[in-house]
């Protein structure tokens, strides 16, 4: 049949033949739901998982309505429920289903081009959404697939590998006729062995490779290339990390104009810690003592906070660091008067943080700034000081709310509430790492841990060896819209921001301190 031999063309691949997608659902022969993305009026496109049972399988994906047509959506779910009859012997693959994946019928192009996702939207969702979960194959029923089908097969999709797909549009039968092949011998594609491998790495060996690439410059002095700098400190490159923040010590100015900058003056406190070093400490400190006046009185709050959720990680954890390395509890206690300021500014009633006043929109790095900022705060303040007990109580209240809105692959998205927003990387690994903390110390219990292990497998699924990484948000200051936040840029490649964030989240699951 030439189908089958368009399907077994493909060459058989090494690797594990374990389906990535397996580790998203609950339970064996259970149908699972994924937000893919949505379209340019902000049309929902989900996917329906099916998992056979325990069983290692190959997956397929059909979709449908890539046309804009019903009459395709309709035929892919037909098909969908004749295999989920069928008798479990009977069924090779996992199957999934997109089955209205371009609910407005706009024109695609494939790959997409442009700024992600605010460009082409939907083509957008569904490439980086096939490329991060693998699919051994894609079945494309439609009229018009927008070169899809070619696009998956013959290019790298997402930085993760190709994926085969056939668009089937000659024969009416041509679905089903494939559908009741022997599908278990289905090659696994390149992007389902690469996720594999992606998969295997142990957080030391992320760390490491993370390592290679980010943490070797301060020349920009912010958090930005400042959180690499801690993480390779953390694993034992002390005297590399001395030597790239050695022209500060020396005598080069910092001139503190921003948050980024204050916060960036954490790494000198983690270092005035390790070393003992007070040249490290005065460095710090001077950044921290800009929340009180030439009297020593505090301020309402730390300067430059801008009114905006991101000032509980730029000036937190770097107050509470300096009030521990010299035992002042001033220290602590500004680093409380911040935090309730912030708190009135920018706390939803719900529980999550709007990005600032000009909006009610969680912006996800605008919820993973207090999530990170309070673990880190946290582990430096004395649990005899009276704020300690009121700041974890706000920690762990941000945090059960934030689990509400993980999605199956353990991502937290763009805007945390609006579903069809695309799963960002960053943040994922910043709110991993400050459930990660709160476990280790016991301010959480073990319940809390399946969701750093959904975080964990979510954010090495889309970051590379190299430090290649799929969908950070761009730089991103106050916006006065939702609009303006889901239109931000997914930034697919190499991050500095993205870099430093996950390698501390790598050590943080290996425990290196």
């Amino acid at each position: 049949m030439p189908l089958l031999n368009m399907l077994l063309r493909f060459p058989r691949l090494s690797g594990i033949l374990f389906t990535l997608l397996a580790c998203a659902f609950a339970s064996a022969s259970s149908a699972q739901e994924w937000h893919v993305g949505m379209s340019a009026r902000g049309t929902l496109i989900t996917a329906s998982g099916y998992q056979v049972d325990e069983t290692q399988r190959p997956t397929v994906l059909l979709i449908g309505g890539l046309d804009g047509r019903s009459e395709s959506s309709a035929k892919v779910l037909a098909e969908y429920e004749r295999y989920l009859a069928r008798p479990r012997s009977n069924q090779p693959v996992n199957l999934i289903v997109i089955a209205n994946a371009n609910p407005e019928g706009e024109t695609l192009t494939f790959p997409p081009q442009g700024r992600a996702y605010e460009d082409d939207p939907v083509a957008f969702s569904l490439w980086r959404w096939l490329g991060t979960h693998g699919p051994d194959l894609v079945l494309i029923e439609s009229e018009q697939d927008f070169d899809l089908a070619d696009a998956l097969s013959n290019r790298i999709v997402a930085g993760v590998g190709y994926v085969p797909a056939l668009h089937l549009y000659d024969e009416p039968e041509e679905l089903s006729m494939i559908m009741n092949l022997e599908l278990d011998n289905l090659p696994i594609s390149a992007a389902h062995e690469m996720l594999d491998a992606r998969l295997m790495r142990s957080p030391s060996e992320f760390a490491a490779q993370l390592a290679q690439h980010y943490g070797h410059d301060f020349s920009w002095p912010v958090y930005i290339p400042g959180m690499a700098l801690i993480g390779r400190m953390r694993q034992g490159y002390l005297d590399d990390v001395a030597d790239i923040i050695s022209p500060y010590v020396n005598g080069q100015v910092i001139d503190i104009n921003s948050s980024l900058v204050t916060a960036g003056h954490l790494v000198f406190a983690e270092m005035a810690e390790r070393t003992g070093d007070p040249a490290y400490l005065a460095l710090a400190r001077r950044a921290a003592d800009m929340g009180f006046d030439d009297r020593g009185n505090m301020l309402e709050a730390m300067p430059m906070h801008g009114d905006m959720s991101d000032a509980y990680f730029m000036a937190t954890p770097l107050v509470a660091k300096v009030g521990k390395l010299t035992g002042e509890r001033r220290y602590f206690d500004l680093a409380m008067r911040h935090i309730r300021h912030m708190e009135i500014l920018v706390k939803r009633a719900d529980g999550l943080y709007r990005h600032s006043p000009l909006t009610d929109a969680a912006w996800s790095r605008g919820n993973a700034f207090p999530a990170l900022g309070m673990a880190l705060a946290l582990s430096e303040f004395p649990e005899d000081h009276p704020g300690f007990e009121e700041l974890k109580a706000i920690y762990k209240a941000h945090l059960d709310t934030l689990l509400q809105y993980q999605d199956m692959d353990g991502m937290w998205h763009e805007v945390i509430d609006y579903p069809g927003s695309f799963a960002e990387l960053s943040s994922t690994a910043m709110i991993g790492t400050a459930i990660r903390r709160g476990i280790s110390r016991g301010w959480l219990d073990a319940s809390y841990m399946p969701a750093v292990e959904r975080a964990w497998r979510g954010v090495l699924m889309r970051s590379s060896p190299e430090g290649f990484f799929v969908n950070v948000c761009e730089s991103t200051n106050k916006q006065d819209s939702l609009e303006k936040y889901l239109n931000r840029e997914a930034l697919m490649g190499p991050d500095d921001r993205a870099g430093g964030m996950l390698m501390y989240f790598a050590t943080e699951m290996a425990e290196l301190q």
